[in-house]
């Protein structure tokens, strides 16, 4: 498909020899939010925080592309798929935005410490009663007397929430003004005076990678936290969400070809009515299937990853790719679970996660049904 330079064959297989201690196995009653700690100790060390921010903030200065194909192999070395999705959360939701719309000063503050993963990242825009329809939101944010913003309201489904750092919060600031210009963007700070982070969510899937409810009682944000321009807040959502679907999706590439070795070798060593049962075409054809929405994931969003970085309209291409890729990885992860069959029920498999982490995919960034929307509306439909 690509023909990648040396360098960037070196950047992609420089983290395997991480895997190991990626893949380190903790006790079973330690906390999620521990587990995830614990594990972000390693990935600090891989250098994989600092793969989009500048150099000159400590960062490797990455491009789209070459981003994508690192964090492809990450998804593929990496068991824990929480993990993987609070990594992608931190490099695209906090230091993404503040790299490309944040000024020199708040460029300075943040960003060496996001690169270098010493403060973890995470961005607040759902709300509990809109879900989908995100820009109907009640949180406000309103001008005090020195020009500051007063934040009021609550966020949910916070990725990373109850162990980030550093916040970027969507929130209204112009009753009167339209989506595109209603709302703002805000670089909030935990321990924030009158800032919460709830407690952590129990969830099917992604167990490491917690998230809350977020709460904001009279939160005074000052000017210079203001991200961007007053008012920018749904632009710069619209560009984190993009690179999001990419980063995010590519590393469900690289989980579903761990998934798709994984059932060939299983295929080849169990055996039923002395055979092994890849000779059956009813477990072939599903290892078939697998490889062909594997490939067609990996090529959609390759696609979709080269129309942004030639900066040509990528709105239907990126939509496509993530309904793609999120249906391919349930699919291949209930063909897994079948030719595993009782075992790969068992949680010691280690299958039965493909299928609960699959299942969320379908949901975050964008659910099928509001991609399908999209597609529709650039058919004109």
């Amino acid at each position: 498909m690509y023909e990648w330079t040396e360098d960037q064959k070196a950047l992609r297989h420089s983290i395997n020899e991480w895997s190991e201690a990626l893949n380190t196995e903790y006790p079973e009653d330690m906390a999620d939010r521990d587990v995830f700690l614990k594990r972000w100790e390693t990935v600090k060390q891989t250098g994989i925080t600092a793969l989009l921010v500048a150099e000159q903030y400590g960062g490797l200065e990455q491009d789209i592309l070459s981003a994508m194909y690192v964090m492809e192999n990450f998804g593929r070395i990496c068991d824990d798929a929480g993990l993987s999705f609070g990594l992608s959360t931190h490099i695209v939701s906090t230091g993404l935005p503040i790299q490309r719309f944040g000024n020199d000063a708040q460029k300075e503050k943040y960003l060496p410490l996001l690169a270098a993963g010493e403060k973890i990242g995470a961005h607040a825009i759902t709300e509990a009663e809109v879900g989908s329809d995100a820009w109907n939101m009640d949180t406000h944010a309103d001008k005090n007397d020195n020009g500051d913003f007063v934040l009021n309201g609550s966020k949910t489904f916070c990725s990373n929430g109850p162990i980030a750092d550093t916040f970027i919060v969507y929130a209204r600031t112009n009753a009167d003004a339209g989506t595109l210009g209603g709302f703002t963007a805000f670089i909030v700070d935990k321990g924030t005076p009158g800032f919460t982070q709830g407690q952590p969510m129990h969830k099917m899937g992604l167990q490491s990678s917690t998230l809350c409810d977020l709460f904001f009682d009279d939160v005074v944000i000052p000017k210079e936290n203001v991200l961007g321009k007053e008012g920018q807040g749904f632009s710069i959502f619209n560009y984190v969400m993009k690179w999001e679907i990419l980063i995010s999706f590519v590393i469900n590439v690289g989980e579903m070809e761990s998934l798709l070795q994984k059932t060939i070798a299983y295929s080849k060593h169990r055996k039923q009515y002395g055979e092994p049962i890849c000779k059956y075409q009813a477990v072939s054809h599903k290892i078939a299937n697998m490889k062909i929405g594997l490939e067609t994931s990996r090529a959609m969003l390759y696609k979709a990853g080269s129309d942004m970085h030639r900066k040509v309209n990528s709105t239907t291409s990126l939509a496509m790719a993530k309904v793609v890729t999120s249906e391919a990885f349930v699919a291949a992860s209930l063909d897994a679970q079948q030719i595993f069959g009782g075992y790969g029920y068992m949680k010691e498999a280690g299958i039965e996660k493909y299928l609960r982490n699959s299942v969320a995919s379908k949901i975050y960034s964008g659910s099928s049904e509001v991609q399908r929307n999209t597609i529709a509306s650039m058919l004109g439909l």
